[in-house]
């Protein structure tokens, strides 16, 4: 009987993934939310342009935003640092994904984020972030730590450490 040495198997690469939440106004929050986390805009122009180009995308679904054109319905914001596909603007990395949908918001988030602006500084946070448009909810005071509840300018809870 031969015996065979067992071929390794790769491990799988980890999953891209990016955080979308629901909007009445994307582009609002983008900016809301670049500003927030020190994130960029992702510029789409270019893609947008070949879109139209082909017929692929008709103009009405697109809105200038920042001097260029951007999808209408569809805003993104990524890590400065992380890499992005020049030839669409889309981030390959850390990315928050704002989608225009015709409903308000009426409950509370399910899923939030989490700011940590580092040891000593959450109050200097909270107010400028207050300044951005963001609202104060409540401030946490437990054993396990302290934090604060605030709500972007379209009502979605954020937490800052």
């Amino acid at each position: 009987m031969t015996q065979t040495t067992p071929v390794p198997v790769p491990s799988p690469a980890p999953v891209h993934w990016k955080l979308v939440i629901d909007s009445a106004n994307p582009q609002s929050q983008a900016d809301f939310w670049a500003a927030a986390l020190h994130y960029e805009v992702e510029d789409n122009d270019a893609l947008i342009q070949r879109l139209l180009e082909l017929g692929a995308l008709p103009r009405e679904a697109t809105v200038e935003f920042h001097a260029r054109l951007a999808f209408r319905d569809l805003v993104a914001v990524r890590h400065p640092d992380d890499p992005y596909d020049k030839d669409s603007g889309t981030g390959l990395g850390r990315r928050l994904l704002f989608q225009r949908v015709p409903e308000e918001k009426s409950v509370k988030n399910r899923l939030h984020l989490d700011l940590h602006p580092g040891a000593g500084r959450r109050t200097a946070e909270v107010e400028r972030l207050t300044g951005l448009g963001a609202s104060v909810l409540r401030e946490v005071k437990e054993a396990g730590g302290e934090w604060v509840v605030m709500a972007d300018p379209e009502g979605n809870e954020f937490c800052v450490q």
